[in-house]
């Protein structure tokens, strides 16, 4: 019985490339290719791959929100996350989504492969440098600071964000100075930017 996988992926050349790669292997079958999050998480409750390999920044959902969306809706397909951040936030934050493994697209082929085997056998496969890495620094951050910081990141204005969010503007406003205040950031762009980087965004 062959390992079903579901690939997400933004850029479809690597989405493609992934695609090949896996499909040479004898014992993996892909079963559904996405290039956005929801389309991601549809795809994978539809088919109920064993396994979803997904990048992180994807338009519509990211990689990290599939996860924990499939996580709350007890889906039993387990998640690697396969991406091009080295940061250990992001990281800790995809452990506490519920994904089993935790890959760098500068891995070997053959890495990936045996990491699919082996989160598909139960086990938890994570980039062994971040692992250590990981639980130095805690995030700050809610999950309401980190939505808003995002769409700021993304040139929003608080009444935007209010709008897309469904908040009051003065709901923002104190989201975003609560934020910028733990990042220990003097505006929106420079807290945008500290979070980005320690992969809290």
């Amino acid at each position: 019985m062959k390992i079903s996988v579901v690939i997400a992926e933004d850029q479809s050349m690597v989405l493609g490339a992934l695609a090949a790669l896996l499909e040479i292997e004898h014992d993996i079958r892909v079963v559904g290719q996405a290039l956005n999050g929801k389309e991601a998480l549809q795809l994978t409750l539809q088919h109920k791959p064993d396994l979803l390999l997904t990048d992180i920044e994807m338009p519509e959902m990211s990689g990290l929100e599939v996860a924990a969306e499939l996580k709350r809706q007890g889906s039993p397909t387990r998640v690697i996350i396969l991406t091009t951040f080295a940061r250990s936030g992001y990281l800790r934050r995809a452990l506490d989504a519920g994904a089993s493994g935790y890959l760098l697209k500068d891995s070997p082929a053959a890495t990936l492969a045996d990491a699919i085997r082996r989160v598909h056998s139960g086990r938890r496969v994570i980039d062994p440098e971040l692992a250590t890495e990981a639980w130095t620094e805690a995030d700050p951050l809610s999950d309401r600071e980190r939505q808003v910081l995002r769409h700021a990141a993304e040139g929003a204005t608080s009444i935007e964000i209010a709008a897309t969010l469904h908040l009051s503007e003065g709901t923002v406003r104190n989201y975003l100075s609560e934020a910028i205040s733990k990042l220990g950031a003097s505006n929106r762009v420079e807290a945008a930017r500290i979070a980005r980087m320690k992969g809290w965004l």
